[in-house]
């Protein structure tokens, strides 16, 4: 038989139950009964929907094939914050998923702007929007995200190629409002096809330089749009992709402090290994070679596949995995996600073969 407790005595030797004791029970008892009945009405936990659903309401030619598109949501409400180097992701019609820099005024809470440049060999999202998007058409985004935030600095040097001045705009337009010191280089084609000429020579002429290829030839080096750097200065740079090669090869020798860039296309890879990827449904081996991307070779055997940044910070090409060890090399996956899921626009395989669910 098991023992049964008896309230101690007090000091006259007197049995009484501990009244303070009675009371916690009490506390408990009826937090438990109030708890139980709350988890049995619990309704099941819902999916956050981060979409929203906005209207364009005006599009403006910024250059030679540069088009803006403001948007709003539907009865003018508030519209999430946003920071200088943010984007957006745009569902368009025909349901790609790209992603388009925020190019207006982050104090402005009722509608975003974005600046897309016509492509007519790209991927498709640029001739969609220009040849299909209207006033009045109804957009899908989701955002903002900051993959390239602006940071408080001792001074800035902001290098821009053609629509690589989209995320720099704001940027310059921040800085330009402090009392760091900033230059500003934009490189472009020819003044036509340069877009917000107008609204970046307003700010100062002095540190602002318009450097159109027909007038002024390529920048021969890294090192000499570099030269413009105050000293320590932090230099965000958007451009062509050998703009973006020249800075980071001269960098080190510049009086710059630190470089953030941002790509436009996918980076070059320059450490891969071939390797093999079995797609499960369509029961076909592939070989992905050393300097080609995952994505890149199963395009060609899926053409429908969702893609999107090809640099691996939006996630659209995420791809469940059902063996293999996977070089993860994206900036999207948790690390539970990364247990049975890679970013098959960057990631690659460790070694052996890599299954997946395609």
């Amino acid at each position: 038989m098991g023992a049964t407790w008896v309230a101690p005595s007090d000091l006259r030797g007197r049995q009484h139950p501990d009244r303070l004791f009675q009371a916690i029970g009490a506390v408990i008892t009826g937090y438990e009964l109030l708890t139980k009945g709350a988890y049995r009405r619990r309704p099941p936990i819902q999916q956050v929907d981060r979409d929203l659903r906005l209207v364009v309401d005006d599009v403006r030619v910024e250059a030679q094939g540069v088009l803006s598109f403001r948007l709003a949501a539907v009865g003018g409400a508030e519209l999430p914050r946003w920071q200088p180097g943010s984007h957006l992701d745009v569902l368009l019609p025909s349901g790609r998923r790209r992603q388009y820099s925020l190019c207006g005024d982050p104090a402005e809470s009722r509608s975003y702007r974005i600046a897309v440049r016509h492509l007519p060999v790209g991927a498709g999202g640029s001739r969609e929007l220009h040849a299909s998007v209207r006033i009045g058409s109804a957009l899908t985004v989701r955002g903002p995200r900051n993959a390239f935030p602006y940071v408080p600095a001792a001074g800035y040097l902001f290098l821009a190629g053609g629509i690589g001045i989209t995320p720099i705009l704001p940027m310059v337009k921040h800085a330009a409002g402090g009392a760091a010191p900033w230059q500003l280089v934009y490189t472009g084609r020819s003044r036509e096809s340069m877009p917000f000429l107008d609204e970046l020579t307003a700010l100062d002429p002095t540190r602002v330089r318009i450097r159109p290829y027909d007038q002024y030839g390529f920048p021969t080096s890294g090192a000499e749009l570099l030269a413009h750097a105050p000293n320590g200065a932090a230099v965000y740079c958007c451009g062509p992709a050998p703009m973006i090669a020249s800075v980071r090869r001269d960098f080190a020798t510049s009086a710059a402090g630190e470089l953030h860039v941002e790509r436009f296309s996918a980076p070059p890879i320059l450490d891969g290994v071939p390797f093999e990827i079995a797609l499960r449904h369509s029961n076909r081996v592939l070989t992905v070679p050393a300097d080609r991307s995952a994505l890149d070779v199963i395009r060609h055997t899926v053409p429908g596949i969702a893609y999107s940044c090809q640099q691996g910070f939006c996630g659209t090409c995420r791809t469940r995995v059902i063996s293999g060890e996977i070089d993860h090399r994206d900036r999207v996956l948790t690390d539970r996600e990364r247990t049975d899921t890679m970013t098959i626009c960057v990631s690659r395989s460790r070694g052996g073969r890599i299954v997946l669910d395609l």
